[in-house]
C-alpha cells in the first residue's frame, strides 16, 4: 500500500493487519462462492477510513465453499506475521454469518481476553470487518442467506510459538487483530495493547497482585536470584508507566517492578518511559545523584564518560560511594512511582545489576521485602 509515515526523516511504508486480510479473504471467497469467478483483488475500507485494494493470492473453488487468500503486508513494521497467507473458506448457511477459525488459528483458554474461552482468537473489530464485506457481497448479488467463515493461516502453529499467545492463554495458533486495519510502521502500539491484554486476563482471573519487568534479564532475576514466583509476571519493556497506571486501572493491589538499573536509572529524572528515542539521561542521572552523595569532580567526569550503568557503578565503587548514591537514586525512583499509585496500592520496586563483581540488588523500595514475601508465599503453596 502507499500509505505512509515519517519517522526521524526516514519515510517509512504501513501496512495491513491480520484483521484487513481476513476480512479480504472473506470478501473475495464470498464473491467467488456466489458468482463461480475469484476476483484479481478486492477493495477494502478500514475502521481507520483508509482503503485498501488487496490481490487475491491464492483461490479455489470447492463443491459447497469457496476459498481466497491474501498475504500479509506489514510494511516497513517488523511484524513475525509478514508474508503469512491469510485464508477465508466461505460457505452458504440459511442465515446469519458465522465466523471461526481453522487451522493457524489459536482459541482462547482464559477470561479477560477479547473473545471469550473457547472462541477462536479473532477479535471484534475484524470479525465485524468480515460480517461488513460478505454482507457487502450478499447485497451486491441479491443473496438473501447467511455465511460461514472459517479463517486459518498455514504455519500458524510454530509461529505463534514466538508470540506472547501461549503466555495470553491463546492456544494453538495466531490471533487475528488489529482495531485500525493498518499496521503502523514502527509503532509502540502492538506492545501496549499486549501489555494491557496480559494485565486484563491477570484481573479476569481474578489476581490482585502482578510483577512487573522490563524484559527477559528482569523476569530471570525474579526467579533466580530472588526465588519468585513468576506466574503472574508482565513484561512491560520500555513502557513502565503505562504498565503501572494500566495495572491500578485493572485494580491490582499490589506492583513490583524488578529491573536492571540501565533501565530504571531513569526513573530517577521521572521518565517513565525509558527507550532511548525519549532521550538517555542515564549518566546525567547517575552524576547527580553522585553529587549528593559527595562525588567530587573528577569521579563526575568519569560517570560521563560511562557508555554503560554497569561501567558507571564500576566509578562509584572504586570512589566509595556506590550504596550512597544509590540511596540517592532509590528515594528518586520511589518519588517518581509514588507519584502514579493512589494511597491504597502498594507499589515498590527492586533495582539490580547482572554485573559479575557487582551482581545482586542494588537497592529497593522500604516496601519491597513486604511485597516480595507474598510471592514467596504463593510459591511455597503451589510448587510446596
Amino acid at each position: 500500500m502507499e500509505q505512509a509515515v515519517k519517522i526521524k526523516r526516514k519515510k517509512l511504508r504501513s501496512g495491513y493487519t491480520t484483521g484487513s486480510c481476513a476480512a479480504g479473504a472473506a470478501k473475495a471467497a464470498a464473491e467467488l462462492l456466489l458468482t463461480g469467478e475469484a476476483p484479481v483483488s478486492v477493495k477494502l475500507m478500514t475502521p481507520k477510513g483508509i482503503p485498501l485494494t488487496l490481490d487475491i493470492a491464492d483461490w479455489a473453488l470447492k463443491e459447497k465453499s469457496a476459498v481466497c487468500a491474501i498475504k500479509k503486508d506489514s510494511g516497513d513494521d517488523p511484524d513475525i506475521t509478514n508474508g503469512v497467507l491469510v485464508y477465508a473458506d466461505v460457505s452458504k448457511r440459511g442465515s446469519g454469518i458465522i465466523i471461526d477459525g481453522g487451522k493457524g488459528i489459536g482459541r482462547v483458554t482464559k477470561p479477560g481476553l477479547n473473545q471469550p474461552v473457547g472462541n477462536a482468537a479473532i477479535n471484534t473489530v475484524p470479525r465485524q470487518m468480515i460480517r461488513d464485506v460478505c454482507q457487502e457481497i450478499a447485497n451486491k448479488y441479491g443473496y438473501s442467506g447467511g455465511f460461514r467463515v472459517i479463517i486459518s493461516i498455514p504455519g500458524g502453529e510454530s509461529l505463534a510459538k514466538k508470540t506472547f499467545n501461549p503466555r495470553l492463554g491463546i492456544e494453538g495458533g495466531l490471533s487475528i487483530i488489529g482495531t485500525t486495519g493498518i499496521v503502523e510502521p514502527m509503532s509502540n502500539a502492538a506492545l501496549i495493547d499486549t501489555i494491557r491484554l496480559e494485565l486484563n486476563v491477570l484481573a479476569a482471573s481474578g489476581v490482585k497482585e502482578v510483577l512487573l519487568s522490563p524484559g527477559n534479564y528482569g523476569e530471570t532475576f525474579c526467579q533466580n536470584a530472588l526465588g519468585l514466583n513468576i506466574q503472574h509476571l508482565v513484561m512491560c519493556s520500555n513502557f513502565i508507566g503505562i504498565a503501572i497506571e494500566a495495572a491500578i486501572e485493572k485494580r491490582f493491589q499490589k506492583i513490583l517492578l524488578v529491573g536492571h538499573i540501565g533501565k530504571l536509572v531513569k526513573l530517577g529524572i521521572g521518565m517513565l518511559n525509558t527507550h532511548s528515542s525519549f532521550g538517555d539521561g542515564r549518566m546525567e542521572t547517575l552524576a547527580a545523584c553522585a553529587i549528593e552523595a559527595g562525588a567530587g569532580l573528577p569521579v563526575l567526569q568519569a560517570l560521563l564518560e560511562c557508555a554503560t550503568t554497569d561501567a558507571a557503578l564500576h566509578v562509584l565503587t572504586k570512589a566509595k560511594i556506590l550504596d550512597k548514591t544509590m540511596n540517592v537514586l532509590k528515594l528518586r525512583i520511589q518519588s517518581a512511582l509514588n507519584r502514579l499509585a493512589p494511597d491504597e496500592v502498594e507499589l515498590g520496586f527492586i533495582c539490580f545489576t547482572s554485573d559479575e563483581q557487582l551482581s545482586g540488588v542494588l537497592m529497593q523500595s522500604d516496601n519491597a521485602q513486604a511485597l516480595m514475601a507474598h510471592w514467596k508465599m504463593e510459591k511455597e503453596i503451589k510448587h510446596g
